[in-house]
C-alpha cells in the first residue's frame, strides 16, 4: 500500500469508526451509536455521511496536519526567545511572559513561552516535593491573624547594602505588606507595625517566630513576678499587649508557611522587578514596594470565608508612639538625675517616685515619665569633676626600738662579753 493511502488515527477515532460502520450496516441504530460514543445524533448523522463519502478518512478531523490560523509567527517566537536570553534569563516563564507584555509589548501565554523555552533547552521543568504536613485551615476574617517575619537577603543584588524585608501576610486573604530596613530588630518591627496599622488597622492577633526581637530570653525580675507575669516579654510583645493584640509564637518555619512562601515569591519576583528599575537604595526600594503591593494583592489575594474586616481602625489623633516605643525603668538619684545607656539626664521636676519610665520612641526622641506624666529634663553633657583634697606630706619619724626589744638585749650581751674579755 502506498504511504499516502495510510490513514493515521487515534484510538478514539478507531472506536468511532467501528461504531459508525455498525450504524451504516444497520446493526445498530444511530441513536444507539450516539449513546456509545457520547455524541449527539446530529453529529452521528454527519459522521455517517462523511464515512460513506470518504471511507475511513471521513472520521479524521479536517484540520489535522494543517497550521493553526492562530499560530504565532516565527519572527515573534524568535524575538521573544532572544529577549528572554538577554533580559530575563533567570525569570520563570510566568514572570517572563508578564514582563514581555508589560515592557516589550509581546503578548504570550505562560504555557506557550514555557513550551518554547523547553524546546530550545533554555528551561527545564521543575517540581518541588516536600514532606507532607498537617494542613491548618485559614482564619475566617480579614485581620483575624497576621503572620509577621523578617527576611535578610541581598535584595538589591549588590547594587546597595544588604537589607531586611519586614513582611506581613494576612492569614485569611493572603494580603501582603512589607517595608525594607537595615536590620531585623525591635525598632524596625515597631515601625513596620505602625505603618501597617495606619493602613489597615490593628489585627486581632499576630503570628511570630521565636526570634529575640519577638520572644524574650531573659528571666523575670522580682518586680515582674510581683505584677503576676508568667513569663518575660520582649519590648515588641509588651507594646502589642498594651494595644490589645494577641501574640502567638510558632515553633517551626513550616508552622508559618504563608509568610515563608511570600518571601520565596518576593525573592524571585520582587528582586527582578527592582533589577529592571535599577533600584540601589533602601529609600528607593521602600518607594517601589509601596507602589508594587496594591497590584500584587489584586492578583494574589484570595476571598475570606467571611467578608467581615475585623481590623480595629484607630482615630487619627490616637498616639501610637506612646505604645510602639522601648520602655525601661530607671532609678532617680538623690541629685534628681538618672542614667540611661551611658548618658546622664537631669530631671527638672519632682518625679514624686524613686523609679521613672524612660521611653525611647521611633523618631529618636526620649521621654521621661512618672505616673504617665512627662517630666522636663536636660542632658548633662559634661559631668562635674570631683575636686580631691590636697595630699598631706607625711614625714617619717626614725624608728626607735623599745627597751625590751631583742635587738637591745643582744647588744647588752655583746657588751658584757667584751668587758669580760678585757678583764
Amino acid at each position: 500500500m502506498a504511504e499516502e493511502d495510510i490513514i493515521k488515527m487515534s484510538f478514539i477515532e478507531l472506536k468511532r469508526l467501528k461504531v459508525i460502520q455498525e450504524a451504516i450496516d444497520k446493526h445498530i441504530t444511530q441513536k444507539t451509536a450516539a449513546s456509545i460514543i457520547e455524541l449527539s445524533e446530529r453529529q452521528i448523522r454527519r459522521l455517517v455521511r462523511a464515512v460513506r463519502d470518504e471511507g475511513g478518512r471521513g472520521i479524521v478531523h479536517k484540520g489535522r496536519g494543517r497550521s493553526s490560523n492562530r499560530r504565532i509567527a516565527e519572527k515573534v517566537k524568535s524575538k521573544a526567545l532572544k529577549l528572554y536570553e538577554k533580559k530575563y534569563s533567570d525569570f520563570g516563564p510566568t514572570l517572563a511572559s508578564e514582563k514581555l507584555l508589560e515592557m516589550d509589548e509581546i503578548k504570550l501565554s505562560e504555557e506557550t513561552l514555557r513550551k518554547w523555552l523547553m524546546e530550545a533547552g533554555i528551561w527545564k521543568k521543575r517540581r518541588k516535593r516536600s514532606r507532607h504536613r498537617r494542613w491548618r485551615p485559614r482564619k475566617e476574617c480579614f485581620g483575624q491573624m497576621v503572620q509577621i517575619d523578617g527576611s535578610r537577603h541581598d535584595w538589591l543584588e549588590g547594587r546597595g547594602s544588604e537589607l531586611v524585608l519586614m513582611g506581613y501576610i494576612d492569614d485569611a486573604t493572603n494580603t501582603a505588606f512589607g517595608r525594607f530596613y537595615d536590620y531585623e530588630g525591635t525598632m524596625p518591627a515597631m515601625d513596620s507595625f505602625k505603618v501597617y496599622v495606619r493602613k489597615y488597622g490593628l489585627p486581632q492577633s499576630v503570628y511570630l517566630d521565636r526570634h529575640t526581637t519577638y520572644k524574650s530570653t531573659k528571666k523575670l525580675t522580682p518586680e515582674q513576678e510581683l505584677q503576676g507575669q508568667s513569663e518575660p516579654m520582649s519590648q515588641f510583645e509588651r507594646a502589642l499587649d498594651e494595644l490589645g493584640v494577641e501574640v502567638i509564637h510558632a515553633y517551626s518555619p513550616q508552622a508559618k508557611g504563608r509568610i515563608e512562601r511570600l518571601f520565596g515569591t518576593f525573592q524571585d519576583r520582587l528582586i527582578k522587578e527592582m533589577r529592571l528599575r535599577s533600584i540601589k537604595t533602601k529609600e528607593e526600594a521602600n518607594a517601589f514596594i509601596k507602589a508594587y503591593l496594591p497590584g500584587y494583592n489584586r492578583r494574589f489575594r484570595v476571598s475570606a470565608a467571611n467578608k467581615t474586616d475585623v481590623h480595629v481602625r484607630l482615630p487619627r489623633y490616637f498616639n501610637l508612639d506612646k505604645y510602639l516605643c522601648v520602655k525601661e525603668k530607671r532609678t532617680v538619684r538623690n541629685d534628681n538625675t538618672i542614667s540611661h545607656h551611658g548618658n546622664l539626664y537631669q530631671v527638672k521636676e519632682d518625679a514624686k517616685a524613686k523609679r521613672v519610665t524612660v521611653e525611647q520612641r521611633l523618631d529618636g526622641s526620649l521621654h521621661i515619665k512618672s505616673h504617665d506624666i512627662s517630666l522636663k529634663y536636660s542632658e548633662i553633657t559634661e559631668r562635674p569633676k570631683k575636686e580631691s583634697p590636697p595630699k598631706k606630706s607625711r614625714v617619717r619619724k626614725p624608728y626607735t626600738p623599745s627597751k625590751d626589744h631583742p635587738w637591745r638585749k643582744s647588744l647588752k650581751r655583746k657588751d658584757r662579753v667584751f668587758q669580760n674579755g678585757l678583764q
